[in-house]
């Protein structure tokens, strides 16, 4: 049976990070990492931007090169998947049969995409972006010469692969369910401003879009039939309607937790010595005013490895980080800080038709989040005015001659 001190199971971001901060931490006793996928850790969110547009090979995504793990002495174990685990023996079982022992458990496993459940969701040409092996099936279809796409979901995924697919000269056609784009995650102004980009760089983008299933020919799917009986033609489909939380083993030992696991406030799980980070973590988060959620950022994953590779080092520093995001799409970048989830106004700073502007939320008077387009010094400015919860008049905010630095 293998055996380590410390088993990571996920080989992503947040996994990655747990073991660097072990090291840094002094942590000298054996690191065994678990991954699904052949490859050492990876970056994820180039897969919707740069890796997909060939702008970055995937050499430089990669987290670390090979050199560094043998250096640090983490033991990988690609192409593996953990499917039960025994908290009292402290023994989990593969996918393979085998066994492996652990002192504690890292769970970094974050999500698998969520799967449309109509008639042709098996078809071939239907894609997720979730891993590099999805986005290499979906390259290769466009190196022979697929150039009808249709992308289902309107958030950050769908709208990042959909603007990378026009510098292909596809032919994208883009459907939402709900009324607006990015509907769950930012307010009207920033969908209303991204939705006419889309359109502007061809993309026919519907909102409020039902569809019904997908059509094919038996093996590859050939267009998606909306509701209302019409079809669109198409040889790639890519599905972004959110990811799944793989937490199962974890429930099934006994873990506390629904949509994800739960965790406390140094990424404690309810069973002893196993730990949760990232997008499978839920977590009690003060930038939400203290409700449990799960937060899907690279930026989360990275701050909560850190946070119990201190715990198993023996330093619990409770997690509180500053929430983060960013999106490219086309000649745009958007960063994201905080959470508006909840929020009661939303204060246009600057003027979209510029292509440079922020929005500011508020909630009770008080800035909880931004997010800001091509507007750097707005993000790390705005950062601080969410950490204090800084109490400012809607005239204050709108007023974009007045650095938000100066409004602390």
């Amino acid at each position: 049976m293998d055996k380590a001190d410390v088993v990571i199971v996920g080989a992503g971001h947040g996994g990655a990070q747990a073991a660097i901060a072990l090291r840094q931490n002094g942590f000298e006793g054996s690191i065994l990492m678990i991954g699904r996928e052949p490859e050492l850790p990876y970056e994820r969110p180039p897969l919707s931007k740069e890796y997909l547009a060939r702008e970055k090979t995937f050499e430089r995504i990669t987290i670390r090169p090979a050199q560094f793990w043998e250096d640090k002495h983490v033991t990988m174990a690609l192409s593996r998947e953990v499917t039960k685990v025994d908290p009292l023996a402290k023994v989990l079982t593969l996918a393979d049969g085998g066994k492996v022992e652990y002192g504690s458990l890292v769970w970094a496993t974050g999500g698998d995409p969520r799967r449309l459940s109509c008639v042709g969701a098996e078809l071939a040409g239907v894609h997720a972006v979730r891993t590099r092996a999805d986005v290499d099936k979906l390259m290769a279809e466009l190196d022979a010469g697929a150039r009808r796409a249709v992308v289902i979901g309107g958030g950050y995924i769908g709208l990042e692969a959909a603007a990378v697919l026009t510098k292909f000269d596809c032919h994208v056609t883009l459907l939402e369910a709900l009324p607006r784009v990015l509907a769950r995650v930012a307010g009207e102004q920033l969908s209303t401003f991204y939705e006419a980009e889309h359109r502007a760089h061809g993309v026919d983008l519907r909102t409020g879009a039902a569809m019904d299933c997908l059509e094919g020919d038996g093996t590859k799917v050939t267009g998606v039939k909306m509701a209302d009986g019409s079809v669109l033609p198409a040889e790639i489909v890519i599905v972004g309607i959110g990811i799944i939380p793989s937490v199962g083993p974890l429930l099934s030992a006994g873990a506390a937790g629904g949509n994800g696991v739960d965790v406390d406030e140094f990424c404690r799980t309810s069973l002893p010595d196993v730990y949760a980070i990232g997008d499978c973590a839920a977590h009690s988060n003060s930038f939400a005013d203290g409700a449990v959620i799960r937060l899907e950022s690279v930026q989360n994953a990275n701050d909560q490895g850190t946070t119990a590779a201190k715990a198993i080092c023996g330093n619990l520093v409770p997690y509180h980080a500053t929430p983060w995001f960013w999106s490219n799409q086309y000649d745009l970048r958007l960063q994201t800080v905080g959470l508006s989830t909840g929020h009661d106004q939303a204060i246009l700073r600057g003027d979209p038709a510029t292509r440079s502007f922020s929005v500011v939320y508020l909630k009770g008077g008080k800035v909880v989040a931004l997010d800001c387009v091509n507007m750097v010094k707005d993000y790390v400015q705005g950062k601080k005015l969410v950490e204090a919860r800084a109490a400012l008049t809607p005239e204050q905010l709108a007023d974009a001659s007045v650095p938000l630095k100066e409004m602390l």
